[in-house]
């Protein structure tokens, strides 16, 4: 069952949900926790994150400014994108460039294909 996009009380999120993403960076570079899967970050500006190592499965980014953000080293499955503003941002190798257009246009959910280990 698909847990529903929420506001959490996890303090590192609400920084995010208040607009201090200079702030979200010093205590996440520190080694502070937090817990991001699953929520709800509908029209904030996250511009400037630092989202190497964030867990965003399930979050929900509709018409969010995601601008130059580098997701790269982020877990986005099931994560939606509908309407955000995406311009600059990288996406892990693994998510195709249908999958990240479907979640924009559409607001599908991102499915992350790896590739099959059998083979090697």
């Amino acid at each position: 069952m698909r847990k529903t996009p929420s506001i959490s009380n996890d303090p590192m999120y609400q920084l995010l949900r208040e607009g201090k993403i200079d702030e979200f960076n010093t205590k996440k570079q520190s080694g502070e926790y937090c817990n991001l899967k699953c929520c709800d970050f509908r029209s904030l500006d996250l511009k400037g994150i630092d989202a190497v190592g964030l867990d965003f499965r399930g979050a929900y980014f509709r018409m969010s400014d995601l601008r130059g953000i580098d997701f790269r080293g982020s877990l986005l499955d099931g994560a939606s994108i509908n309407g955000a503003k995406i311009s600059g941002t990288y996406f892990p190798v693994e998510i195709s460039a249908q999958e990240i257009l479907l979640s924009l246009e559409h607001g599908t959910r991102i499915r992350v294909v790896r590739e099959s280990k059998e083979n090697e």
